[in-house]
């Protein structure tokens, strides 16, 4: 379990009764930005402290890794200069009855905020150019210990109830339909094209019979039995054009588990064929589907056009540590 800091100023209102967190991947310039990067570093369980209007108001639980999501409709013109795309993370929050302002409290936090990317001034103002960032042990449990009672319960008790009532990521299944939805309602698109599109959704029909052109066996566990493989998009789905929807270079063939962690982001590849596994990847369930060992092993080089697509997929799926970049 590890503890975060959100700063809420803007989006508040709808992330805490929505129950998620939301960010750019990217700044307005296209460049890397720490504070957005946090985000695929959260774990289901961790502890979230929301901080807005100078008070922290609200204490929450991640209930799942982050995932790509188009940005919230209720944000409307708040952060209109934001991508469309970007990384969310579905929170149970619990609003606090007696908030706390850290600026009165200084005098014990202080000390304790980490020397790199901390959430507020030594002198207790907070700093805008935060969005997400991790907090040391010691400075989240003087907070909680302010806080008091209500902050041990929530952390102590509902961590247990949230985790065991998990659910899928939310704002991918919803954008997701949304996009099956269009797709379905185009008419400009001839029904044998659209029909491809859906199935390829699944990773079937005309999309697999491409990639199998180019693939012959699950990378990671060299399962052959085509029945028992999806051919799972590098450029996942949800991000495509209908081209690239089609497309045999933007697929793997992939046993199911396999194809999930690759999907959400857990496992990727390089140009070279190593497996990247991400650090928020669970080892335990990992092992227990017979990977640990497969996901050590060279995978075989790609094709041009796979690389440009395992690029998209690594820069834009993958759940890397920010300290690997």
């Amino acid at each position: 379990m590890r503890y975060w800091w959100v700063n809420q100023n803007q989006t508040y209102r709808h992330e805490v009764p929505g129950g998620y967190l939301w960010s750019p991947k990217r700044n307005r310039n296209g460049g890397r930005n720490p504070f957005y990067d946090f985000m695929r570093e959260v774990a289901p369980g961790d502890v979230v402290f929301s901080f807005s209007d100078t008070c922290i108001k609200a204490i929450g639980i991640a209930v799942s890794h982050a995932y790509e999501a188009p940005k919230p409709r209720e944000f409307g013109q708040t952060g209109a200069y934001w991508e469309n795309i970007g990384w969310r993370v579905d929170v149970r929050f619990a609003e606090l009855r007696g908030p706390i302002r850290p600026v009165e409290h200084m005098a014990q936090l202080a000390p304790l905020l980490p020397a790199q990317y901390a959430p507020l001034r030594p002198n207790g103002h907070g700093l805008q150019s935060v969005y997400l960032t991790l907090l040391p042990d010691d400075f989240a449990t003087t907070l909680a210990d302010l806080i008091g009672r209500e902050a041990r319960t929530i952390i102590e008790m509902r961590r247990v109830r949230d985790l065991s009532e998990a659910s899928a990521a939310v704002g991918l299944v919803e954008w997701e339909a949304h996009e099956m939805e269009q797709v379905i309602a185009d008419r400009t698109i001839p029904d044998t094209t659209r029909q491809a599109v859906v199935l390829a959704r699944r990773g079937q029909g005309l999309f697999k019979q491409n990639v199998q052109r180019i693939e012959t066996r699950c990378r990671v566990t060299g399962v052959e039995q085509i029945e028992h493989l999806r051919a799972s998009h590098c450029k996942p789905w949800r991000d495509a054009s209908n081209s690239e929807r089609l497309d045999g270079e933007n697929g793997l063939l992939l046993t199911p588990d396999v194809d999930h962690l690759f999907d959400r982001g857990f496992i990727s590849f390089e140009d070279d064929g190593r497996v990247l596994v991400s650090p928020v990847a669970h080892r335990e369930s990992l092992r227990r589907m017979g990977l640990e060992e497969a996901l050590q092993r060279n995978v075989g080089g790609f094709s041009d056009g796979q690389r440009a697509y395992l690029a998209f997929h690594r820069d834009s799926v993958f759940l890397q540590s920010r300290m690997r970049r």
